[in-house]
């Protein structure tokens, strides 16, 4: 008989839209070019002439590169960290000498201060090496403990927290709970104020560094109490304290290097000035750090690409089948084609974020949740067809194929490491939830009490009058624009006419803003169940802004003399191959088995089809489905091992 599973917080679901919908960056004090998309405005001077890097972050950046290179090449044996499923002890040494571990931080910390540029292109070069030593750097710097100290903490945590991570100490961020995933109403970990200190309890899981991590930041619940607000609330712990027990090391399909583990808090003290921000600004917090921190997973998923591509083109040229190349046969080219254009443009959307993010001119939130759902689906997909252009090789393991005396190529392993980047950091299913959510906010601050049926008719009055006069003046811009000028964007013509894609985005934004507006004033306060249409929404909005990077990344390219030509041939294959998936997803913005779906869901749940499963044996193990995380002392020894011990 299986075992009981925990007893779950109750939460309902306006509840839980509340906490998510506070937690968010309510205001717009820059500009955003992937804003102004979903309204159908294509700003393309936000993002043209393409932004640059100042000299000296170049040099700086360029510097170090030279060094992880060489590092790279003679300290990490990608295969030894593949067959062990740990990162050796020397591997993390060599990183902390390098000043790896602070690339972000500011060189009066003792960090290396890179721009942010130049801290996706190095995790893209050591992601292209091992995956999991990719992985260990992105969770410690991009949601670990250095950047919400950075933006949120006091001067005397920084002075106290920066300099170690910039050098010495290993940090993990905690979160997700077993019972708690996207859904943080319902966060059970709680941090009970006593005196100057608060105390800890609750377990997390799939703790990325969480084994090896010398500091943790840990959300908990305060509970609202005299002179204390309560919420959500961000805490920088040692992982060394009284009362933490790493209970477990979890293993996965792919990334098998990771120190990723189940944390359990026992009554564990945290001075209140280890407490980043106030009470009830964690979820905020760890909100804004990942408006920049998504940005390191897409620059693994563009070094996945370049890798993909390069075995590609090396082994279709190789092999040989009906007296060509397979290469030249039109049904393995194409997915070569499809490679190529595709690293082409993730690496322009890295870039191009990547810089936008140094200025800090725009407002980048969408545009790097973009990024980080749009590689890291692109890239999967690209994986998966490295493996069927390598076929049977693609599905053995390198290990394999060295032992019988050919290229120990790991196409299988790249597979199943980008697999876990639809899920990391939000998965794509929450992503679109989240992007939606942003692209309709202008329709929302206008217009969401008049779809809201909780508000007093005095309210819907007052919401009625002024999305009146907003869509009085947005609804007619939406109906011509330089997208129907054949002339538009003449400076995107040599050789490759460009232009034509550039006019289609500014079209195409324009019908999206409109099928947004059609879609509201259909479902009204019903719009956010449609998260089938939403998706769609995004979907599109992400290969527009795919689009408009490639364009300006090739003209980029040309006027500085690098590969212009080269470049103008990549973005025109992926502006084509991008329309035709474009169009299919505007078809199935309104011809699709939605309706349907839902209700054969229904169907499966309530019983109606398990007849279907007659015939097989399930190997499943017991237990609950959802494990126990009631508070307490632990009952296991601790799993946590820090580097060097």
């Amino acid at each position: 008989m299986s075992a009981p599973s925990t007893p779950r917080t109750t939460v309902t679901e306006r509840e839980a839209r509340q906490v998510a919908e506070a937690a968010r960056e309510q205001d717009w004090r820059k500009p955003s070019f992937a804003k102004e998309l979903f309204l159908g405005r294509f700003r393309l001077d936000l993002i043209h002439p393409h932004p640059l890097p100042a000299d000296e972050s170049v040099r700086r950046g360029e510097e170090f590169l030279a060094k992880l290179r060489a590092f790279c090449e003679s300290g990490i044996d990608p295969a030894r960290i593949e067959r062990e499923a740990r990162i050796p002890d020397e591997v993390v040494a060599g990183l902390k000498e390098l000043g790896a571990l602070g690339m972000k931080i500011d060189s009066r910390y003792g960090g290396l201060g890179l721009s942010q540029l130049y801290y996706n292109k190095a995790l893209a070069l050591v992601g292209s090496v091992s995956p999991a030593v990719g992985a260990l750097l992105s969770a410690h710097q991009s949601i670990g403990v250095p950047q919400p100290v950075k933006m949120f903490g006091t001067q005397e945590q920084k002075d106290a927290f920066l300099p170690r991570c910039a050098r010495t100490d290993i940090s993990a961020f905690l979160l997700t709970e077993p019972d708690v995933g996207s859904d943080p109403a319902r966060l059970a970990t709680t941090a009970v104020p006593d005196g100057d200190d608060y105390v800890l309890d609750g377990v997390k899981l799939w703790t990325t560094n969480g084994v090896v991590a010398d500091l943790l930041v840990v959300m908990a619940r305060v509970p609202r109490s005299e002179g204390h607000k309560g919420g959500i609330t961000a805490f920088v712990v040692e992982a060394a304290s009284e009362g933490i027990t790493v209970e477990n090391r979890n293993a996965f399909m792919g990334l098998r290097g990771i120190e990723n583990g189940v944390t359990r808090f026992h009554r564990v003290r945290v001075p209140a000035a280890h407490r980043i921000g106030p009470e009830g600004a964690g979820l905020k917090i760890a909100l804004t750090t990942l408006n920049t921190g998504r940005l390191s997973l897409p620059a693994m998923c563009a070094g996945a690409g370049k890798w993909c591509l390069k075995i590609a083109r090396q082994w279709a040229a190789e092999r040989e089948q009906w007296g060509k190349p397979v290469a030249l046969h039109e049904a393995v080219g194409s997915k070569i084609s499809f490679i190529a254009a595709t690293t082409f443009a993730l690496e322009a959307v890295l870039d191009l974020s990547s810089q936008m993010a140094d200025e800090d001119r725009n407002d980048i939130r969408i545009e790097a949740a973009l990024a980080k759902l749009y590689g890291s689906e692109m890239a999967w997909t690209m994986a998966d067809e490295l493996v069927q252009i390598r076929g049977g090789r693609g599905y053995e393991t390198a290990e394999s194929l060295r032992a019988r005396g050919e290229r120990a190529v790991p196409a299988e392993q790249i597979l199943r490491d980008l697999r876990i980047n639809r899920i990391f950091e939000g998965s794509t299913e929450i992503m679109h939830l989240l992007i939606a959510r942003e692209a309709v906010d202008a329709h929302l601050s206008v217009a969401g009490d008049l779809i809201d049926p909780d508000k007093s008719l005095s309210a819907k009055a007052r919401a009625g009058a002024s999305a009146g006069v907003f869509y009085a003046g947005w609804l007619p811009k939406l109906v011509a624009g330089p997208g129907q000028l054949p002339t538009s964007y003449g400076d995107f013509r040599h050789g490759i006419d460009l232009s034509g894609h550039l006019r289609y985005v500014e079209r195409t934004a324009r019908k999206l803003a409109r099928s947004t507006f059609y879609a509201m004033a259909r479902w009204q306060g019903r719009m956010e169940t449609k998260q089938g249409f939403l998706g769609r929404i995004v979907d599109i909005g992400a290969e527009l802004f795919a689009m408009s990077a490639a364009c300006v990344r090739a003209e980029r390219l040309r006027t500085r003399g690098e590969h212009g030509r080269e470049a103008y041939q990549l973005a025109d294959a992926f502006c084509r191959q991008a329309r035709i998936r474009v169009d299919e997803l505007f078809t199935r913005l309104w011809t699709n088995t939605d309706d349907l779906d839902r209700k054969v869901v229904k169907q499966v749940l309530g019983g109606a089809y398990e007849w279907l499963e007659e015939g097989i044996l399930d190997p499943s193990g017991d237990g609950p489905w959802i494990a126990d995380a009631s508070p307490g002392e632990s009952r296991h020894e601790s799993m946590r091992r820090p580097y060097g011990s």
